[in-house]
């Protein structure tokens, strides 16, 4: 693929609350070392780095993170930060990532991918994203990457395929998209896996500047209006016109506000050991344990486990010993305001704990 016209969008304004309690407004997952010695987005920076040049890396993040990215990606032109005044889902940050690129080159290919997804099989990751940037270069086409699903998965989006349309280099199938399903039950996931047919949707697209603008021209015009002289702009002129526009723009997802419309979009499958972490419980999965399958994460070398008939815990810690005896399978987070403790089969129901302290207004806890 040649890399002049291809660039990376990379979305790192989001939180993450079932990873709470490491995972808060001010330091959201993707700023946290959960897989490794390195943060998620530098990961996936690093990743995409191996895809594009740095200077076309764009990251979309909100303003309240705008140091916090410039310092952990410091390979990444300040001017290519786009800091979000407000939040505005993916579809709003999916296109001011476009249209930014589309300033600095017309012919701008996007790759758009999450600052806090894990990816085990990196050499495949780039074989098949390099398919969907050629496709996206010469063809009108709007590209979902399709993770390959490996179990009946009740907390991911589904992708229908429909018939192939034609074979693409290095055996990738180019597929029909017959559509997008929510999160299903799991008699409703199993089904999906057997037919063969369906994909976990990880909100992974590649497309074409133009097509993308195209698109919202068609279907969300009101949108398209209020961005449509963006790509016209240099980069200061072009942060300095986002708050008017973040203000009246609408909060809607890249899926609703076009992919479910769109009857150019087509997908590719991927299966590169994809996973989005989406809470504890898939973090001791990726990590290495001991004997007794315990995982220890500490943010200092003076964290401590010890683990008495103790089996498949996970302990964060700050920096301190924990002990555990006679306990399986728990979820221990502990950081200096706030301690949890969670079973590990139920590390999705952290999101009610931040709910609940939502409700009562202990948003210091947030």
């Amino acid at each position: 693929m040649n890399q002049t016209h291809t660039f990376a969008v990379v979305l790192a304004g989001g939180g993450g609350t079932r990873l709470w309690p490491k995972s808060r407004n001010v330091t959201p997952k993707q700023f946290l070392k959960l897989t490794g010695s390195k943060t998620m987005m530098q990961i996936a920076a690093e990743r995409l780095s191996k895809l594009v040049p740095w200077d076309h890396i764009i990251v979309v993040t909100n303003q309240l993170y705008l140091e916090e990215v410039k310092l952990q990606l410091p390979e990444v032109p300040a001017q290519n930060i786009i800091a979000e005044p407000e939040k505005r889902e993916t579809a709003l940050a999916m296109l001011a990532g476009a249209l930014f690129a589309k300033a600095m080159d017309p012919e701008a290919v996007i790759i758009n991918a999450a600052s806090d997804h894990v990816v085990l099989d990196e050499a495949e990751f780039i074989r098949v994203m390099n398919q969907a940037a050629t496709i996206a270069a010469t063809e009108a086409k709007l590209i979902t990457v399709g993770i390959t699903p490996t179990y009946a998965h009740t907390g991911f989006g589904y992708i229908e395929s429909g018939v192939k349309l034609k074979d693409l280099a290095e055996n990738l199938p180019l597929l029909e998209v017959k559509s997008f399903r929510e999160k299903p039950d799991f008699a409703t996931a199993q089904a999906f896996i057997k037919t063969g047919k369906y994909y976990w949707n990880a909100n992974m697209y590649v497309w074409k500047a133009t097509h993308l603008k195209a698109a919202f021209a068609k279907y969300l015009p009101k949108l398209y209006a209020q961005t449509e002289q963006l790509d016209t702009l240099n980069p200061e002129s072009f942060h300095q016109a986002l708050p008017a526009i973040y203000s009246q723009a609408p909060s809607i997802s890249i899926d609703y506000a076009i992919s479910e419309k769109a009857d150019n979009l087509v997908l590719i499958p991927g299966d590169f050991g994809w996973n989005d972490v989406g809470d504890w419980r898939v973090v001791h999965d990726l990590s290495a344990k001991d004997d007794q399958q315990n995982v220890l994460m500490s943010d200092s070398s003076a964290g401590k486990i010890l683990a008495l008939h103790a089996n498949q815990n996970l302990v964060n810690t700050t920096g301190k010993l924990v002990a555990l005896a006679y306990v399986n399978d728990l979820i221990v987070v502990d950081t200096p305001e706030i301690l949890l403790i969670i079973n590990r089969d139920h590390s999705q129901e952290i999101k009610k704990i931040v709910e609940e302290l939502k409700k009562t207004g202990a948003t210091s806890y947030l």
